[in-house]
């Protein structure tokens, strides 16, 4: 939720911003109807490059690691009890 509240802020903060260069003569009417354009592919960038942090700083689970691999091992000896070929070659 806290997201959400940060990014509608942001998006809030931004129109407030386009509108008041839409309404001064600050910056040319031509480069001002572009910035929801730039904004769109800012926010793009900023969520990939949320989504890499996050791939980098993921959290390894020794503990789960050994779980997943005795429900493998588990699993492997049901299937071959009924039957099925579980060979990893």
């Amino acid at each position: 939720m806290k997201h959400i509240v940060k990014i509608f802020s942001l998006v809030v903060a931004i129109t407030a911003l386009w509108i008041g260069l839409l309404q001064s003569s600050v910056i040319p009417r031509s480069h001002t109807w572009l910035l929801p354009v730039y904004f769109v592919v800012s926010l793009g960038c900023y969520g990939l490059l949320m989504v890499g942090v996050g791939l980098m700083n993921f959290p390894t689970c020794p503990q789960e690691a050994l779980l997943l691999q005795k429900d493998i091992v588990e699993a492997k000896e049901y299937l071959k009890q009924r039957g099925v070929d579980v060979s990893s070659s």
